[in-house]
């Protein structure tokens, strides 16, 4: 019997802990900005309607300080895909969520963003499938598609410059996955955009994508890529530094682009990237039968053949990071976790159990590297040697939107722990 109440006591004290952190990090909910003057300018989403972002203004001493985040979400690739996206949030701002969550390093709250908690915090909503690089003027009115998303970040930023931008001290341009790649080829256009000794910096997380081929042998990414570049006419607003000397679609690669920029660039990014390892290493094209499948979803699940397969990976992954890392402005934490993003979500962030690399959890280390305190330029050991990662492989969702009036992504999970609570409690309920 006391046993059975000890098992009862310990998963109610666990809920409760659970509960306490889910408030405290929580973060907060930040309403939706339309810019409607981009429309006349012809920076809009696929679907032709008006560019989006979610700002938290600074407060304190962050107050001159701003941090601008790109969405992250893939690419379209052809008409059909691109008409795909255009009845989703990453086409169309009509079906975005007024409100999102902010957290990781978006958080409001020193104790789960020590450095940049109340600094002005801009998410920029992904809408155009290109990572900001589109622009192609005409529009086949049989699909109503629109290729602009380099006018979206331009008008984005001029939308932001008069409310307080143009005064930035401090800026730091940063993005996940797609939008890691975005903060990448915009690096240095976003420091020319802004007034002369404002410090400068950007953050790739997740977004080094690199050129490699799949498991069938096929030049997969390398095709999609150039679908990409070609579709959306990216060429032109590709870094000419990379595009005067190769082909364009070669120019969204990260490996072509970040040696040559100028500004502090701080690479963010897994070893054994889950998305790439799911969509460029194994994409189900390349494996039809589906071998791949369990492996793809659970690390633990790889036969030592795959492991061998995301092993050489990730040595190719260290090779096409390595000539940009010749800098020491240069940041850089690559880790041996299976993940995809992990300055988004507040336990891959900032928290007790976040991953750990030479002693620093990512918060840390991108802090440190900001404001100069420390330099950092560490890579992982080859897994399974870190045990800070947590290895789920799962990409964080895409922006937890608040939808209905009355109800959020917290409300529901917050309900159900406490219904757990009141049952473990005892408490009958209706």
């Amino acid at each position: 019997m006391c046993r059975m109440v000890d098992s009862r006591l310990g998963h109610w004290l666990k809920l409760l802990v659970s509960l306490m952190l889910l408030l405290k990090t929580q973060g907060l909910y930040v309403g939706i900005t339309y810019v409607k003057s981009a429309v006349a300018k012809g920076a809009v989403c696929l679907d032709g309607s008006p560019p989006a972002y979610h700002w938290d203004k600074g407060f304190g001493t962050g107050i001159n300080s701003w941090l601008i985040h790109f969405e992250g979400g893939g690419w379209c690739n052809n008409v059909t895909s691109c008409l795909s996206r255009k009845k989703t949030h990453l086409g169309s701002s009509k079906l975005m969520g007024q409100q999102i969550a902010f957290s990781g390093i978006m958080n409001n709250k020193r104790p789960f963003n020590p450095d940049f908690y109340n600094w002005n915090r801009v998410k920029i909503r992904y809408c155009d499938g290109s990572s900001f690089t589109g622009d192609v003027q005409a529009v086949n009115p049989a699909t109503n598609l629109h290729f602009r998303g380099a006018r979206i970040w331009l008008a984005v930023i001029e939308d932001l410059l008069p409310k307080g931008l143009k005064n930035a001290e401090n800026a730091l341009l940063s993005g996940c996955s797609a939008g890691g790649l975005a903060s990448i080829l915009h690096c240095d256009s976003f420091r020319a955009l802004l007034r002369m000794g404002t410090k400068v910096k950007c953050l790739s997380d997740a977004g080094y994508f690199i050129k490699v081929k799949d498991v069938s042998g096929a030049p997969h990414v390398q095709t999609y890529f150039n679908e990409i570049v070609t579709l959306h006419g990216s060429a032109k607003n590709l870094p000419l530094s990379c595009t005067s000397v190769l082909k364009p679609s070669f120019c969204f690669f990260p490996q072509y682009v970040a040696p040559q920029v100028r500004t502090p660039l701080f690479i963010l990014n897994a070893a054994y990237d889950s998305w790439q390892i799911r969509n460029i290493l194994a994409p189900s094209i390349a494996d039809p039968l589906g071998v791949w499948k369990s492996c793809k979803l659970d690390i633990n699940n790889c036969s030592p053949l795959q492991l061998k397969s995301m092993q050489d990976f990730r040595l190719q992954f260290l090779n096409a990071l390595n000539k940009s890392t010749n800098s020491s402005s240069r940041g850089l934490y690559i880790d041996s976790c299976y993940a995809h993003c992990q300055t988004e979500t507040q336990e891959k962030w900032f928290m007790e159990d976040s991953p750990v690399l030479g002693k620093k959890k990512i918060a840390k280390a991108v802090g440190d590297w900001f404001y100069d305190r420390n330099p950092f330029q560490k890579i992982d050991c080859p897994y399974p040697c870190n045990p800070s990662c947590q290895n789920s492989g799962l990409a964080p969702p895409d922006n937890p939107e608040k939808k209905p009036p009355n109800g959020s992504a917290a409300s529901v999970n917050m309900s159900t722990l406490l219904c757990g609570l009141l049952m473990l409690m005892g408490v009958m309920l209706p």
